[in-house]
């Protein structure tokens, strides 16, 4: 089986617990720090990986270091180094995401511009967008990208809306050549 449909499962799994115990919330910041920490500490997510360190000491190692976390987040953590699948964790923080997203109707987006959106131009994209897509709101990611010269491109899912200078100017010379 690949990771996406193993981290899926747990992914769901928790779900239901954060619904359950309405720690809804509190479990979509616990997993996205927990996945950017192992993301940045490749040398710690290895030593969990590694062969010769017996599971007891990668279990004391993985409490100590996330002992923060909330006890259903934290099991599902031990869970996964007890089965060997702690390499999925970025998979399952991916797919609680977007089950958190979905049940919120929200979807995440990303922003290209030329120079960095205000918090007001976010949530103008947001408002206008979000009704195009059929949900409630975006969570806008901005990435400075200077050779779009001005406007934005926004990307949702698999969605691309250009409304940059150099998109309009792709599309003009195209109209020219073609």
């Amino acid at each position: 089986m690949n990771k996406e449909i193993i981290a899926k499962r747990y992914a769901l799994a928790l779900f239901q617990i954060a619904l359950e115990k309405q720690l809804l919330d509190q479990l979509e910041e616990e997993i996205r720090a927990v996945r950017q920490a192992l993301a940045e500490n490749e040398q710690f997510f290895s030593l969990l990986t590694y062969p010769k360190l017996s599971l007891e000491k990668k279990k004391a190692l993985l409490q100590e270091t996330f002992a923060a976390v909330s006890t259903p987040l934290r099991n599902t953590l031990l869970l996964l180094l007890e089965r060997h699948r702690i390499d999925i964790v970025p998979e399952l923080a991916e797919q609680f995401i977007e089950l958190v997203n979905e049940a919120r109707g929200v979807a995440e987006a990303t922003a290209y511009s030329a120079r960095p959106l205000t918090e007001e131009e976010k949530r103008a994209l947001s408002e206008v967008f979000a009704k195009k897509i059929g949900k409630t709101t975006l969570h806008i990611e901005n990435i400075v990208d200077p050779s779009l010269i001005g406007g934005v491109k926004l990307r949702i899912g698999n969605r691309i809306y250009d409304g940059s200078i150099s998109g309009q100017l792709e599309r003009i010379q195209r109209q020219l050549i073609g």
